[in-house]
């Protein structure tokens, strides 16, 4: 299968210079050429395991690349750790999605990226650096999957005191082949930097560039497997997924482009609820048609505070190409009163969650029907912002294994300015080939 470039469709290439490169010219998105359907053999599908189930709606999109064997390798060591459904109450469950190895979504889309790159590049000893911008849990979940990679350099940039200390210490205290850079700046700032280093060919070249935020094709692939694992569960606990509505919490829209990509691809999937928090490009935007920007306001929901989400592309193409219907879409923006609302709402039922699963938790309950059943995304364990749960709940919350190991640690982050000459001298620096 070919990917093609949604800014220049003339250039076209296969999934493993898609996963390679990152970005096509002119920073475009990679996409699918086509989109295989399982419609007709859902029921099959849902009655499979996690991987292997995976294996069987993603190998279309990388067979000229890879074998079967070689791919279900690869989902295997990718995917060695559950999604659960976890019921809330009647009428709405939550898919808890921080069971991997830094507690966040994010270990399904990084760990599968760094095995597809780790297999591309091994044959040809061929060096890569991973630039990637974080504003929260991207950065543990990339450190943890390439750490101690042959041939792979990382590069994180995060906004300095802009995500919450654990976050920070899961990425920060590891070393060896994972670098760190605590820039001056938003996470929007963060994002500019790694467009720029990709725009200029001379860096990009010189340090083999790659991207590992979900602008990444491989990211995205992943991330559809966990839309048929939800609806595996809910179908074997329910009997049916009649009226399924998703609502996910939203910053850089990665985790709403595979939803969509799974119902595009057969699964009964009724409609999706975008939740962003005051950072609302998207629902202004839906309301209005103006894509206009703000500056990024920090909230609670760190890792959302995103107000140009780099792979709305992508959904704009689906929705207007007509892959998807417009009407599955809608978005609401939930503010931090309604955050705070929603974790009390859902501790009163004996669940605790933190604030992004919150925001997903709160537009559901203002866009969701009686005929329809909810399911909010928990893209990461509470435990990841102890100190905001505890204060909006006033009770104590342990630390996993995962965060206790990291939380006495000393960070190896270096300090940036928001100033690509800065960053590029870097680059060259420590990354060159």
């Amino acid at each position: 299968m070919k990917f093609y470039n949604l800014k220049h469709p003339e250039q076209e290439v296969s999934f493993s210079q898609a996963v390679r490169q990152g970005l096509g010219k002119n920073q475009g998105l990679f996409f699918p050429k086509e989109l295989p359907n399982f419609a007709d053999d859902i029921e099959s599908l849902l009655s499979m395991p996690l991987v292997e189930r995976s294996t069987k709606i993603l190998y279309p999109f990388v067979k000229d690349d890879l074998s079967e064997d070689e791919f279900a390798q690869i989902v295997t060591n990718a995917f060695n750790f559950p999604a659960l459904i976890q019921a809330v109450d009647e009428k709405n469950s939550i898919l808890e999605l921080f069971h991997g190895p830094t507690l966040a979504f994010k270990d399904f889309g990084a760990r599968f990226m760094a095995q597809c790159l780790q297999k591309f590049t091994e044959d040809n000893n061929e060096k890569i650096t991973i630039l990637t911008a974080t504003s929260g849990d991207t950065g543990a979940a990339v450190a943890h999957a390439f750490y101690g990679l042959d041939n792979i350099k990382v590069v994180i940039m995060f906004p300095k005191g802009k995500i919450s200390l654990l976050q920070e210490k899961m990425f920060t205290t590891l070393g060896d082949n994972i670098s760190t850079l605590s820039v001056n700046g938003s996470f929007d700032d963060c994002q500019s930097l790694v467009k720029q280093s990709f725009d200029d060919l001379e860096l990009a070249d010189a340090i083999g560039l790659n991207s590992a935020n979900s602008i990444n094709i491989s990211r995205l692939l992943a991330q559809i497997s966990y839309y048929f694992e939800a609806a595996a569960q809910l179908y074997r606990q329910r009997g049916n997924i009649d009226e399924l509505v998703f609502a996910i919490p939203s910053g850089n829209f990665g985790n709403l482009t595979a939803g969509l990509l799974a119902k595009a691809m057969g699964l009964p999937i009724k409609r999706f609820i975008a939740a962003t928090n005051l950072n609302d490009t998207v629902p202004r935007y839906l309301e209005t048609g103006e894509w206009e920007p703000t500056e990024t306001v920090a909230t609670m929901s760190n890792a959302m505070d995103v107000s140009k989400p780099n792979n709305w592309p992508r959904v704009e193409h689906m929705l207007k190409s007509g892959i998807v219907a417009e009407d599955c879409l809608s978005s609401i923006a939930i503010d931090e009163e309604q955050t705070q609302m929603g974790m009390h709402k859902l501790n009163a039922k004996g669940y605790i969650c933190e604030p992004h699963a919150s925001v997903a938790y709160k537009a559901l309950q203002y866009g969701i029907t009686d005929s329809e059943y909810g399911v909010f995304l928990g893209t990461a364990h509470p435990a990841k912002f102890k100190e905001t749960v505890e204060s909006i709940l006033g009770r104590p919350l342990g630390l996993p294994k995962e965060l206790a190991d990291c939380a006495g640690e000393m960070s190896l982050s270096e300090d940036l300015d928001f100033d690509f000459s800065a960053l590029r001298s870097y680059l060259l620096e420590r990354c060159k080939k």
